[in-house]
């Protein structure tokens, strides 16, 4: 009562003079209550060594609760050495009672192989059971499952019903996941719009990655209307929480002016943001910025660099690109072979002009001949 302010003022100091009283003559709750009050600083300085040891009394009485707390502080290292081991026969004692966050807990530590040798069968059971519980992380767990078809047969009818039911909840990644199945049409008949929905649920919470599929959505008129300021607002939100796609898109906006005004210094900042994650359109772009001279003097060693970070991703215009500079011994020295092999991976990775390229080079005599 004292600890919940029920029928008398909040008071946790009396709470824990209670608790004592109650825990020291042996029984669970308060054995467990008590360890909850130290555990939490309640009453009483934290300490969790002493909430272990509360949490011990009780959950060796078969208490419930105590049994998934001590499963947690063995989880995480609070007051015991953490051991894995220890936490996962805690929390299979507990899950075995019926509790919800026990059974999710089982699930996870047999799915990622903590304190337990990995068994996708063994986490399938017990997300089974959590999720018909209606626990929403074990009902995405269950869904990804489903969808990987890790074990159990690949269903994605199944994964799409348990990722709705733990987007029912609330929870923006779920919400995420949902959206995915819908726009591709994974376990559903796909439906833009209803994946649009989902990805806006989902980005008002701020999920970075629904924030950047609906700008991408909104620029493509993709199940919304087309958009371009909606566009550029939602890449905006996820290119500020460090999106590199999204830094990429909205450098795209700025050197175009869609969206947002042209501005060649911010494509700039956000190019190069995106391209130091690694992330290669954005280094091609920043390639062509420092060959063209847009936001940043003409620098052509700087765009062979950027050029050749793309390039070594596979990115094709970037290949198309740098074999031309090799060619005309811009920022690098001239090198027919070099241009000839990027020419040709980018003509094998689908680039039209470096088919155009490799013809003008044994044209013009720069290859001795065609093989």
């Amino acid at each position: 009562m004292y600890a919940n302010g029920r029928g008398v003022s909040r008071d946790d100091g009396t709470a824990v003079e209670w608790y004592q009283k109650a825990a020291e003559l042996g029984y669970a709750d308060a054995q467990n209550n008590l360890g909850s009050m130290y555990g939490r600083g309640r009453g009483v300085s934290e300490n969790n060594g002493e909430a272990v040891k509360w949490y011990q009394k009780a959950a060796e009485q078969g208490h419930v609760l105590a049994q998934f707390n001590l499963g947690q502080m063995y989880e995480t290292g609070r007051g015991v050495f953490q051991d894995f081991g220890k936490a996962f026969e805690w929390y299979q004692k507990s899950a075995e009672q019926g509790d919800v966050e026990s059974q999710f807990k089982l699930g996870f530590m047999y799915h990622f192989g903590q304190g337990v040798s990995e068994d996708y069968d063994k986490a399938m059971e017990w997300y089974q059971k959590a999720a018909e519980q209606g626990h929403a992380y074990a009902q995405n767990n269950l869904g990804f499952l489903y969808d990987t078809g890790l074990g159990v047969s690949q269903d994605h009818g199944k994964a799409f019903s348990w990722f709705q039911k733990a987007a029912e909840h609330g929870i923006a990644d779920m919400q995420n996941n949902l959206g995915k199945m819908y726009l591709d049409g994974r376990g559903v008949s796909k439906d833009d719009s209803k994946a649009a929905e989902w990805f806006l649920k989902a980005a008002e919470q701020g999920h970075v990655e629904s924030q950047n599929r609906l700008g991408y959505m909104y620029y493509n008129g993709q199940g919304i209307p087309k958009d371009d300021v909606k566009s550029f607002e939602w890449s905006m939100k996820a290119a500020e929480q460090g999106y590199a796609e999204a830094q990429n898109n909205v450098g795209f906006s700025y050197s175009k002016g869609v969206g947002a005004p042209r501005n060649d210094l911010k494509a700039i900042y956000w190019f190069q943001k995106s391209a130091e994650q690694g992330y290669a359109e954005a280094q091609n772009n920043l390639g062509f910025s420092y060959a063209n001279g847009l936001g940043v003097f003409i620098d052509y060693e700087k765009s062979a660099e950027w050029y050749q970070r793309a390039a070594e991703q596979g990115h094709d215009k970037a290949q198309n690109s740098l074999g031309l500079l090799y060619v005309q011994g811009l920022g690098v020295p001239v090198d027919y072979n070099k241009a000839f092999e990027w020419f040709t991976k980018a003509l094998e990775n689908g680039n039209s002009d470096a088919q155009t390229n490799l013809e003008r080079m044994y044209q013009e005599g720069m290859l001795v001949s065609k093989t």
